[in-house]
């Protein structure tokens, strides 16, 4: 018999799983605890913006015409219990208000509602990014409340997923982990992922605290990289060098690689920030803090590189904000999403319009998300739109459209023709052809 899977949360990530399981070729069950969530979902809708989710989640969501129906949603606790034989546990884990700690009581309460509901052998699979140690504690407690006790067994697999890309990476794979307790649960998730496993994908087995550790390590990682470039472009400004040449020659080492050497306006998102604070907090609690010291200094590079950019601004318009407009070309945290969590563009969005700058924002996909978060910055429809009268134009996402913008036609609207690439993405030899005063991070003045 088919194995029949469900997951629990459909948000973000639990949407683009229960999509992607389906396609496989399961039969699928999505449960959330916001009855719009399920709603949304039911009529092939998706409550954020994730290139080719829609369209996957509308090939099988069942009572769509032409669509295959492996796919339902449900709010009923009760029904999962019974429906499935794979347990994928999706839910957030947000940072603690006022605490670097991570919030594991979504995850917590998740397993405690499921578990009450397990009556035969399953599997449950935590997906959620969690503190190291917290799978050996939710194992037992699977046993203690489910009702098919030692039958209950549970596995840990962390996403990778890149926002812009989840599809694909849900699909196909860079590498697949697994963090098991036993040979059962090993085979289980062989036949669940054994599509990606049999196009090559890399299948890695490890115990709990090692799978937990992965996706934490390669966030810290990735983050101290990117860090370390925006670092370089602090020197380089001081030095008049250029970060970006300086980026190309060292990517070319291949110990190093030229992925996420792009200096700029740093980091955001729902990910990166709070996981790193998250494992300095863990590390701590086990004894280990001396050996994530450095992610302090990383976080704080990524947060000084906004103060950087309303330095620069604030530069460009005669030192004070008073009275003078802002475009900000930008409001989510990276192209192809809509998601404005601790963006850096509207961070500094924020900031200039608290020194008392007019700020007005554009982005293709985030400004209902924006508008939101920060209700007291004003927004246009159009790049060309925000940038009307505007002292200075700060690009701090990189959307394609900011790109192809016409710096002609841009310097006709504005007040004064200044432009900061915060993302070291555009051509600041059109610009300046165009007659605008053009600053990168990290580059020469000119």
């Amino acid at each position: 018999m088919a194995l029949r899977i469900t997951v629990i949360g459909t948000g973000y990530l639990g949407a683009t799983h229960a999509a992607a399981m389906a396609e496989l070729g399961f039969e699928v069950l999505g449960l959330d605890v916001v009855p719009q969530k399920i709603e949304t979902l039911s009529r092939g809708e998706v409550p954020m913006y994730e290139p080719g989710l829609e369209e996957l989640l509308r090939k099988h969501v069942a009572g769509i015409e032409g669509s295959t129906g492996r796919l339902r949603f449900t709010t009923s606790w009760e029904e999962v219990g019974e429906f499935g034989d794979v347990h994928f546990v999706c839910v957030n884990t947000p940072q603690k208000h006022g605490e670097y700690a991570c919030d594991m009581s979504y995850v917590d309460s998740a397993f405690a509602s499921l578990a009450a509901h397990l009556r035969r052998p399953a599997l449950v699979v935590g997906k959620s990014t969690v503190p190291v140690g917290s799978a050996a504690r939710l194992a037992e407690r699977l046993v203690e409340l489910a009702p098919a006790g030692e039958d209950v067994e549970l596995a840990w697999n962390p996403e990778f997923l890149r926002e812009g890309f989840a599809v694909q990476d849900t699909l196909h794979p860079d590498r697949i982990v697994v963090g098991v307790a036993g040979e059962r649960g090993e085979k289980l998730l062989r036949e669940v992922y054994a599509t990606p496993i049999g196009e090559g994908a890399p299948f890695v087995v490890a115990d709990y605290p090692t799978a937990e550790l992965v996706k934490t390590a390669a966030n810290s990682f990735l983050a101290t990289k990117i860090s370390f470039i925006n670092a370089m472009a602090e020197v380089c400004e001081a030095a008049d060098g250029d970060v970006v040449k300086l980026a190309e020659a060292i990517g070319h080492d291949d110990r190093i690689g030229k992925k996420f050497l792009r200096a700029g306006v740093g980091f955001g998102g729902g990910c990166l920030p709070k996981d790193i604070r998250a494992f300095m907090a863990r590390a701590g609690e086990l004894g280990a803090d001396q050996a994530l010291t450095f992610l302090r200094e990383v976080d704080s590079i990524n947060m000084r590189r906004r103060s950087h950019m309303v330095e620069l601004a604030r530069e460009a318009v005669g030192g004070s904000f008073l009275g003078r407009r802002v475009a900000v070309l930008g409001a989510t945290f990276k192209p192809d999403s809509d998601d404005v969590r601790d963006s850096p563009a509207l961070n500094v969005a924020g900031q200039i319009h608290l020194q008392g700058g007019q700020v007005t924002v554009h982005d293709p996909k985030g400004m209902e998300n924006a508008r939101r978060l920060f209700p007291t910055l004003a927004y246009a429809d159009s790049a060309l739109e925000a940038c009307r009268g505007a002292h200075v134009v700060l690009h701090l996402t990189e959307w394609g459209e900011y790109r192809q913008l016409d710096p002609a036609v841009v310097g006709a609207v504005v007040a004064e023709r200044h432009m900061i690439d915060g993302r070291n993405a555009l051509d600041a030899a059109r610009w300046r052809t165009a007659g605008w005063t053009f600053r990168a991070l990290g580059r020469p003045k000119a």
